[in-house]
């Protein structure tokens, strides 16, 4: 058993193991059913369930999805779910048994999500990845993937179904909140960060994991922001765009990659060989394995209808190179019918099967399947962490609007009071992908803003209104309270929650009851929950105007999925926060922002629009993007990396080293930046380039480069950029990358309305002057 023998090369291992498996042990290793119904807990016992042992004894199991998952869908509970440590000693009873009572003794790959933290009980949840991509910190966003590996790790989890690298063109998409932007730079910058942050310098240690991108490809692009619909675009955009942060991330080593479920120009990803062979393994020479969204296999039949037979459909997945299934349905029952009905040949399944096992060796699985429960309990939710959890949050949030500096707030006020549905609701701020967590754990904005204040001003509090509830039951108490303050903090948005078995608030009293969750539930975003419209559900729009009619200073902090849009809010609102779904530390952050102790540096990656009748406004549209509509401009209400600070930069004297250069040079470009202000901060310096002219029709601008710099009162600081030909290439006729001569427009600023530009020319070689 050659297989065994940790000094030997992982592919002879692989094809030495491969060698030696029958039919219904290789197409086990294909197969990825649910996680969590593998084990049961009861009454504090823990035990394997004889389903799990069933598919054990059928050929084993290469992977299970979700053992340490907990959530509504699972219908696993605080109560029923496992701890950190019940988590390590439960993948351990699982990893036993399966090597213990197979032939070959395989270790399982246990897959878990972690899109903002590791979707498990006690770990930690750190902000959503819309609120990472509006820190624009990249080595922050690389430090918090490689804490959420050594979490899940910890715990036996071994591969995670994230990052997340979908471009968001319609923000009426519920999946909006799991993306970093509408930005390919951006997101191929931070999709670099969590492949280097998750799978380190080797897989084969205690605290890394096997990196996942998702949906691939272009799943963020669908007509109208609906989940899964049909996506409309040429090869050219598509490789410019939604393609561009796959690329990067699998040069910087990822092992993994997901496929998505809409189909591209009437050919569905998840049967694509033009993407899944051709272009990720032939162009891009990605060697890892590919596995399916769950039950997407399946709906080649039942939803895109491009076949008659689930044979047919596990036929089309398997060739086009799908080499995993999660859940396991179609290829488990029905991949041995394909063989023999000679629509497959065993031949495809070897190459699936032996991707797997290569994974399995290269995070060390066969020598060390089992982890230290002990260890699991000190590294999850440890305080630095939350610490962690804590910079992210700040730095993600944005100052949509200061008037009349109403922020920062002084904590010695008097009477402040916090209003609003999202106040104080845990789960309304955590964001989708979360598991049920100890309410100790989670910090609301009305803890934070009671923690700043403590002894110094008395905080009010009164729900006022549901996110979605039409009931007004809550006015009169919010008034009462907002009457008898100081300052109004009315902190409003969405909810991704799901139904957690938490009950609800008593909006008289602001209490917590139990009662029937489904007729309340908050739920406006998250996977499966797309918008038509954009702006605040149910009354909160009316609880705010009413509000305003005490003519009190009015704070609003937005905490949601998607953006916001509420011309009302914009204009009569003193201060107006953009949070996101903050995560577990979410409450402290914004308290951090309200009352200076932070100076906000978010930017949004998503452009705001004035109205959803201009969607979609991202704002790298063509130069030829058409004409204004009769009721309304095209411009956006918050234009793409805005965000304001309690102190004023100043862009001066941008320099070329070079103001000509040949086709494959490079140069560099300097600005000066100054803060102006009293107050230090972080400013985002960013970076766009135009191509003047081009045989191929370019956006006005696109980003190309950015960096997040801490300057003090009245330093000034030069930021540097190099400009390669990656910087000015584009998809040409022929669909090859190229740099055409000719003039570029080279502009910096603190945002894309908001830039100082000089100019660059491009020559053919040999032709300097």
């Amino acid at each position: 058993m050659r297989y065994k023998d940790s000094s030997l090369p992982i592919h002879e291992r692989a094809i030495d193991l491969l060698a030696q498996m029958t039919l219904e042990e290789k197409i086990g290793q294909l197969l990825q059913p649910f996680g969590w119904k593998a084990y049961e807990k009861s009454e504090g016992k823990i035990q394997l369930t004889e389903v799990f042992k069933e598919a054990i004894a059928k050929g084993g199991v290469g992977s299970l999805y979700g053992v340490l998952r907990a959530d509504p869908w699972t219908e696993v509970t605080l109560e029923t779910g496992l701890s950190p440590l019940e988590g390590a000693e439960v993948t351990n009873l699982i990893q036993q048994y399966a090597i213990e009572h197979t032939r070959l003794g395989i270790p399982i790959l246990l897959g878990e999500e972690c899109s903002h933290g590791h979707m498990a009980i006690g770990n930690t949840v750190f902000p959503v990845p819309l609120a990472i991509g509006s820190t624009w910190n990249v080595e922050l966003f690389r430090q918090i993937c490689q804490t959420v590996a050594a979490e899940t790790r910890a715990q036996g989890g071994a591969a995670t179904y994230s990052p997340v690298l979908d471009i968001v063109r319609d923000p009426r998409w519920g999946r909006t909140e799991e993306c970093f932007g509408e930005d390919p730079y951006l997101n191929s910058e931070m999709a670099v960060a969590a492949v280097r942050g998750l799978q380190g310098d080797s897989l084969n240690t205690n605290h890394t994991i096997l990196a996942t991108l998702k949906h691939f490809v272009a799943y963020g692009s669908s007509d109208g922001g609906r989940n899964a619909d049909t996506v409309r675009m040429g090869k050219r955009e598509l490789m410019e765009k939604d393609l561009l942060p796959f690329q990067k991330a699998i040069e910087a080593g990822a092992k993994s990659v997901m496929t998505a479920y809409n189909e591209i120009d009437g050919v569905p990803c998840t049967s694509s060989k033009e993407l899944l062979t051709e272009v990720l393994r032939e162009q891009w020479g990605f060697d890892g394995f590919v596995i399916t969204d769950c039950g997407a296999i399946s709906q080649l039949k039942g939803g895109h209808q491009i076949c008659e037979t689930e044979e047919e459909a596990a036929t089309l997945a398997l060739k086009a190179g799908v080499d995993m299934e999660m859940s396991g349905e179609t290829f488990g029952r029905y991949l041995m019918n394909a063989l023999q009905l000679q629509l497959i040949d065993i031949s495809d399944i070897d190459l699936a099967v032996e991707r797997i096992l290569r994974a399995k060796f290269e995070l060390g699985l066969f020598e060390r399947p089992f982890v230290d429960p002990v260890t699991a309990q000190r590294v999850v939710g440890q305080q630095l962490h939350l610490e962690m959890a804590r910079q992210a949050a700040r730095e993600g949030i944005i100052l949509l609007k200061n008037h009349d500096e109403a922020l920062p707030l002084s904590s010695s006020l008097g009477k402040i009071a916090v209003i609003g549905p999202n106040a104080n609701n845990i789960y309304n701020q955590l964001g989708d992908y979360t598991s049920p967590q100890e309410r100790h754990h989670i910090v609301t904005v009305l803890d934070g803003v009671r923690a700043k204040c403590a002894g110094l001003s008395e905080v009010l509090y009164a729900p006022g209104c549901r996110v979605k509830d039409p009931s007004k039951a809550g006015f009169e108490m919010a008034m009462e309270v907002a009457s008898a303050a100081d300052t109004i903090i009315a902190v409003v948005g969405g909810s991704s929650a799901r139904d957690f078995g938490e009950g609800t608030i008593d909006l008289k009293t602001g209490a917590a009851v139990i009662t029937d969750q489904f007729s309340l539930s908050d739920m406006d975003c998250g996977e499966g929950f797309d918008r038509a419209e954009l702006n605040l559900c149910g009354v909160q729009l009316e609880l705010l105007q009413e509000l305003h009619c005490l003519n009190k200073k009015l704070i609003v902090v937005y905490i949601n999925g998607r953006p916001i849009v509420e011309p009302w809010v914009d204009e009569h609102a003193d201060a107006i926060l953009e949070a996101w779904y903050p995560g577990e530390q979410g409450g402290h952050a914004i308290a951090d922002i309200l009352f200076g102790d932070y100076n906000p540096s978010g930017r949004l990656t998503l452009s705001i629009p004035k109205h959803p009748g201009q969607l979609p406004i991202y704002y790298n549209k063509k130069r030829s993007r058409g004409h204004r509509y009769l009721e309304v401009d095209f411009h956006p209400q918050y234009v793409f990396g805005y965000g304001l600070s309690y102190t004023s930069y100043q862009y001066d004297h941008i320099r070329l080293d070079q103001t000509q250069i040949e086709l494959d040079d490079s140069c560099t470009v300097s600005v000066e930046v100054t803060n102006i202000g009293d107050v230090a901060g972080h400013e985002v310096v960013q970076l766009y380039i135009k191509d003047c002219t081009s045989t191929i029709t370019r956006p006005e601008r696109e980003l190309k480069g950015f960096q997040k710099i801490y300057i003090e009162p009245s330093e000034m600081r030069i930021v540097q950029f190099h400009i390669t030909p990656r910087e000015l290439q584009f998809v040409g006729s022929d669909l090859q990358w190229m740099v055409e001569p000719g003039k570029f427009e080279i502009m910096i600023g603190s945002n894309v309305g908001n830039t100082i530009s000089t100019s660059l020319e491009v020559i053919p070689r040999n032709l300097r002057k």
